[in-house]
């Protein structure tokens, strides 16, 4: 609770100082991006939870009064609301990674920006970013506002998200039907076909100063 009061409180102040958010290097995520995040989440949860093989109890059968109706979890309703319960808390994992341009900068882990910042402060490097040290980690506003777009697209689009899990799952992606069949119909959906590819480079030692100055400036930068 405290973060947010001084996430608000530091944007009250750009703008009462004539900045805005885009000033500051904020991009909120588009609706292409925030479905694509709930569906990558979403098909994520149902492949953890499809790995039981319980048989849970339904309550009594039309048939027989007396014995409860038996079925696998793995094709019952309570799978489904237990993926989607709290679906969307699962953005909060999320980091933004302002050296990518376009939707794989929503990624999870700690961004190559904030990794060479931790590094020099690791080493005895001061660094000031014009927040403490410890909300360095914390959600950025652009992950708390997905957040908040998941909760949106969730519950404005139950019956499509309950169509595909009893219909189509396992044989038509969820960013497929629900975002570019459905939300998207019509409209940009690029962002679904962007993948984040693996990286690579060589670690240099031995660092100068010099070099530690160009790396806290570039960090800057990307903030």
């Amino acid at each position: 609770m405290m973060f947010f009061k001084l996430l608000i409180f530091l944007i009250m102040i750009r703008y009462i100082n004539g900045g805005t958010e885009e000033d500051e290097g904020v991009k909120y995520a588009n609706k292409c991006e925030a479905c694509k995040i709930l569906a990558i989440e979403l098909e994520s949860r149902l492949e953890e939870t499809g790995k039981s093989h319980d048989v849970i109890e339904m309550g009594y059968s039309l048939e027989d009064t007396k014995s409860k109706k038996k079925t696998k979890y793995q094709k019952s309703e309570l799978r489904l609301v237990e993926s989607l319960e709290n679906i969307c808390e699962r953005i909060l994992e999320y980091n933004i990674h302002k050296e990518r341009t376009d939707s794989t900068r929503f990624a999870k882990g700690m961004s190559q920006t904030f990794q060479t910042l931790h590094g020099l402060v690791h080493k005895g490097v001061k660094v000031e970013l014009g927040i403490p040290y410890e909300l360095w980690d914390k959600p950025s506003v652009e992950i708390t506002n997905m957040k908040t777009q998941c909760e949106t697209l969730v519950e404005e689009n139950e019956g499509e998200i309950e169509h595909w899990y009893w219909n189509l799952q396992g044989k038509t992606p969820l960013k497929q039907f629900l975002c570019s069949q459905r939300i998207l119909k019509g409209q940009d959906d690029s962002c679904l076909n962007e993948d984040l590819s693996k990286e690579t480079g060589n670690k240099k030692k031995g660092d100068t100063g010099e070099r530690k100055s160009e790396k806290i400036k570039k960090a800057k930068e990307d903030l």
